[in-house]
């Protein structure tokens, strides 16, 4: 006959051993009213953007006058947003329609890698793009020897593989943590500060470094595209036609727009320590950036231009 603490103990390893094979994201499952509205919207947007990024990537390769460093740049952070929402955003809705809002340790694993070095590069590669767009603006007798080609793709590859390189680190820092059985993840999809917050070890060392890690990624790159936006502002301002300065204002100052929504929130989310990590804020934060800037940025950076519109 078994006894009752071996049972008890069996018992307890198998709730163990589940909670570490599956995740339970409750994203809005304290708000079941918001659910639906909430379905719709994302799926009427996620369609929208991966159409607008899709269109992108379609005519930056199949026209021969779109072959510029411009929208090489361009056609990379498209490709990033379709990734990024394709690995964020149908999890978030099988979660707002079934019941069964779990994923599996291995599915939360690659989620978070994707999504962390996707965020990374999008943040590396918006700072390429403000540098190019300044040198454009400032310095275009020098444009092609600045922008070459080879060069765009170094810079490029550099995006991707400290992207990649910085996710595999802090994938690793986070997900080898012990959980103690917790498995319940207060989010629409796993990421590193809700997984540090899960966690019942202590993270005293992992906090401060995902928060310099952090800045680094975020505000190196914002004031990189603050300074190169500065610079275009004052030229600019010297051009002696107030509707071409106006028209000027107009477009960079929507880019201007899309970067501040991108940047602020991930500033919200990242720089924050996970233990003050404020659940319903950071939802909504976590919305704008995989979502909503993915469907911006095809129109604020390209399908008004007029090179797209002739199409």
């Amino acid at each position: 006959m078994e006894s009752p603490f071996l049972h008890r103990q069996s018992t307890r390893e198998r709730v163990n051993d589940s909670a570490f094979s599956r995740f339970l994201l409750l994203g809005f499952s304290n708000r079941p009213q918001l659910e639906m509205p909430l379905f719709i919207v994302i799926l009427i947007v996620y369609f929208l953007s991966f159409l607008g990024n899709g269109m992108i990537i379609l005519l930056s390769q199949m026209d021969i006058c779109l072959h510029t460093p411009m929208y090489f740049f361009l056609s990379n952070p498209s490709f990033m947003d379709l990734c990024l929402t394709t690995c964020t955003v149908p999890q978030t809705l099988a979660n707002l329609k079934e019941r069964d809002k779990t994923i599996t340790y291995g599915g939360c694993v690659t989620q978070l890698l994707i999504a962390l070095g996707l965020v990374v590069m999008e943040c590396v590669l918006l700072a390429i793009m403000a540098y190019d767009r300044s040198i454009a603006v400032c310095c275009p007798l020098h444009y092609l020897a600045i922008m070459h080609p080879h060069l765009c793709l170094q810079r490029v590859l550099t995006a991707w593989l400290t992207g990649f390189g910085n996710s595999v680190l802090q994938t690793a820092l986070t997900m080898t943590l012990p959980l103690c059985g917790r498995n319940q993840v207060d989010h629409l999809f796993c990421e590193v500060p809700v997984m540090l917050k899960l966690a019942c070890a202590n993270t005293s060392i992992n906090e401060p470094e995902l928060f310099t890690v952090s800045v680094f990624f975020l505000m190196v790159p914002l004031s990189v595209i603050l300074v190169s936006y500065g610079h275009i502002t004052q030229a600019v301002l010297k051009l002696k036609l107030a509707q071409g300065r106006w028209k000027a204002f107009g477009t960079y100052g929507s880019h201007l727009m899309v970067v501040v929504i991108f940047f602020g929130t991930l500033i919200s989310v990242y720089l924050q320590p996970p233990s003050s990590y404020s659940q319903d804020m950071n939802k909504s934060n976590v919305l704008f950036y995989t979502l909503v800037t993915p469907q911006l940025n095809p129109i604020i950076y390209t399908l008004g231009n007029k090179e797209v519109k002739g199409h």
